[in-house]
């Protein structure tokens, strides 16, 4: 639920201040949680999120134990947000476009996207500056690392020289914010 939860937060509250954004998710699927614990929703990237949110509440649909599971989880409210960000879930190792940050919000995605990175041979020698924010994959954390990010994505913006201020803004950021942060500079 990573990509769906954390970063879509994330993606929500930057498109909220007024910056250009775009998220994506790295795994095979995007993953869901199912009617039971050992049985997930999976869903191919590029499923609009109005399918999923249709396919979800056609589960739950007579089903209150389900619909309670669902709303418990704040599945619905959750892709009730997402479908207000954009159409449908992306995949990062599909999209080709570079951008100058990349946000992460689990160190495990941190990790595929430097090496995803790093598979694409740096050819344009055009630097990004990769930054992992650590967040603990509920609701409230998601809102709070959302917080994190922007104050990350608006002390950045305000820098003349990002290669010189990157550590600093990392430091300055990783003090007055709860979540732990990773940094590295990575080439497209």
């Amino acid at each position: 639920m990573s990509n769906m939860n954390r970063s879509m937060e994330g993606h929500y509250q930057l498109k909220k201040h007024g910056y250009n954004v775009q998220s994506y998710g790295t795994g095979p699927q995007v993953r869901l949680p199912g009617p039971s614990q050992n049985r997930s929703n999976n869903y191919d990237f590029g499923t609009p999120y109005a399918q999923i949110n249709n396919d979800l509440r056609t589960q739950a649909k007579g089903e209150e134990r389900l619909h309670t599971h669902y709303t418990r989880l704040g599945l619905f409210a959750m892709i009730d947000r997402n479908m207000t960000v954009k159409l449908a879930p992306e995949k990062f190792q599909q999209e080709h476009m570079s951008y100058d940050v990349i946000f992460t919000c689990e160190e495990r995605v941190f990790e595929l996207v430097c090496e995803e990175l790093l598979n694409r041979a740096g050819v344009q020698s055009r630097p990004v500056h990769v930054i992992n924010i650590e967040i603990e994959d509920n609701h409230k954390e998601s809102q709070t690392g959302g917080k994190t990010i922007v104050e990350l994505a608006k002390c950045i913006v305000a820098s003349k020289d990002l290669e010189r201020d990157m550590d600093g803004i990392i430091e300055d950021v990783q003090k007055r914010m709860p979540h732990r942060l990773l940094y590295t500079m990575a080439f497209y």
